[in-house]
């Protein structure tokens, strides 16, 4: 890649299952140097049902073995500004169980968790306005299904609404999948969909 062209940053969003982390990891094949940010928890670390185990070793069954792997939960701004100078384009794998760690981390304390919340999200969204590489970010789209029945609920779905705002904010591309197809939402994609809709 050159060295002086912009850097973009690309959010994928999508419900379960709807194919956005396989579009991510598609975006990732085009580039030479990847780094790979995993958001869930090392196993190894923290405590993990047999479903979420298996889930983490399927999706690093099916990352090209090249790929650099970082496994970071809570620090993904650091991770950015120090590893993303040695790569093309980093993958952010995801930020719905970023969310989910900052929860965990803020306990039952309201008032810790929108702290939390606050300061990470800052910190990541300057990070990726000075990203040294291309950054695809991964998160589900929560707000479209019920009204969770529980206040945690509640506050995880609200919380991962307003960080997918702000980094959709600061992105380039805004992409959703539905049912595996991309929709753009922001972006020179989404500017050539609307100017062909105009035609």
């Amino acid at each position: 890649m050159q060295e002086n062209r912009r850097r973009t940053v690309t959010l994928v969003l999508g419900g379960v299952r709807s194919g956005k982390s396989r579009y991510a990891q598609q975006l990732g094949e085009r580039a030479e140097r990847v780094l790979f940010v995993a958001t869930a928890p090392a196993p190894s670390s923290t405590p993990c049902d047999a479903e979420m185990r298996a889930k983490i070793e399927h999706h690093r069954a099916t990352r090209p073995a090249a790929w650099q792997t970082v496994e970071e939960p809570l620090e993904l701004a650091r991770v950015l500004a120090e590893q993303g100078q040695g790569c093309d384009l980093a993958i952010v794998d995801c930020l719905t169980l970023f969310v989910a760690n900052l929860l965990h981390a803020a306990g039952e304390d309201d008032g810790r968790l929108g702290q939390l919340i606050e300061e990470k999200t800052t910190a990541l969204c300057a990070a990726l306005a000075a990203a040294p590489c291309d950054v695809v970010l991964v998160s589900n789209e929560v707000g479209s299904g019920v009204v969770p029945a529980y206040a945690a609920g509640r506050r995880y779905r609200d919380a991962l609404g307003e960080l997918n705002q702000r980094v959709a904010a600061v992105a380039d591309d805004v992409l959703l999948l539905v049912a595996g197809l991309p929709l753009a939402l922001k972006g020179a994609v989404a500017a050539r969909t609307r100017d062909e809709v105009r035609a």
